[in-house]
């Protein structure tokens, strides 16, 4: 289920570690989180985010989108800033995948 492959591939640990430093230290109120490559507030909720990921993703009225971490679903109340200081990679970004499911309605 999680598509971290070719981010992992494509840069070292240390190159991205590199650039999550970079990234912090430029935007310390944004988080670096690889799902493609999205800058979100630290202070946004998860349930914001899946809606905004939503929308950029032109899912049909009759989808649901779900985020995962670690194979988890994160509380959509909980701030994007707590998910990424429990659930940061070595290198430091936070790695989230998405998958879409048909809903009634």
């Amino acid at each position: 289920m999680v598509k971290r492959q070719p981010f992992l591939k494509e840069q070292s640990l240390e190159q991205r570690l590199e650039e999550s430093k970079t990234i912090l230290a430029k935007y310390p109120d944004r988080i670096p989180v690889i799902i493609e490559r999205i800058l979100v507030p630290r202070d946004m909720l998860v349930g914001q985010f899946i809606h905004i990921l939503s929308s950029r993703l032109h899912l049909s009225p009759g989808k649901a989108l779900f985020v995962f971490v670690h194979n988890t679903l994160p509380q959509t109340a909980s701030l994007m800033g707590c998910v990424y200081n429990s659930f940061k990679d070595d290198d430091g970004f936070l790695y989230m995948c998405y998958s879409t499911e048909k809903t009634f309605g």
